[in-house]
């Protein structure tokens, strides 16, 4: 292989056309090392580095019949390199974008999740103190607050006075006030 070394590129390319091994294996000591400073210079990733060099002369290598290097085959070198360069470096920008994205869209649906859960949280808790009202006292109160009935058509429904439909959702706010409240501080401070 002593007589390889004083061949030039153009003579190096030529042989390698015809499948020449020793012609490969002087490329590779010639021009390995060199691309190799340039790709990791570019990429600040030594296995990247190494990766991308390996694959042109993989390429090198498989694609010697049809490579055409008419003038400068350093140039022809470089180049490649440069352009897988610039993809790897384009690859892991729209990388980043897409990481991002998700992270940020995950971040939303966990918070979503947990304004849902603490929603139907509270509103087990709130169920749970309106069943806890004198019986009544909660059929007043969920006529008014569940359906929607006004207080003269509760009085109807339920053949009591007016005044006493007021009094039981008056009554029955002031006791959920109370529990609630304290509940609901309790919650909030808890969950927050």
């Amino acid at each position: 292989m002593t007589g390889y070394h004083s061949l030039s590129d153009l003579e190096l390319a030529d042989l390698l056309k015809l499948g020449d091994p020793e012609a490969f294996a002087e490329i590779y000591e010639r021009y390995f090392g060199v691309l190799y400073l340039h790709a990791y210079h570019r990429l600040r990733d030594k296995d990247e580095a190494k990766d991308l060099i390996q694959e042109l002369f993989y390429a090198l290598w498989s694609k010697r019949e049809t490579l055409d290097f008419r003038s400068n085959f350093s140039h022809y070198l470089y180049t490649w390199v440069r352009n897988r360069i610039i993809n790897a470096i384009s690859h892991k920008q729209v990388e980043a974008k897409y990481i991002s994205a998700a992270l940020t869209l995950n971040a939303g649906a966990e918070e979503l999740t947990d304004h849902l859960v603490r929603e139907r949280q509270l509103a087990a808790i709130i169920e749970g103190e309106i069943k806890s009202l004198p019986p009544k006292m909660r059929e007043v109160f969920e006529l008014s607050r569940k359906s929607n009935l006004t207080h003269k058509a509760i009085a109807e429904q339920l053949d009591i006075s007016e005044q006493t439909v007021r009094s039981h959702v008056k009554n029955a706010l002031k006791i959920l006030r109370t529990k609630l409240g304290i509940v609901l501080y309790l919650f909030f401070i808890f969950y927050r």
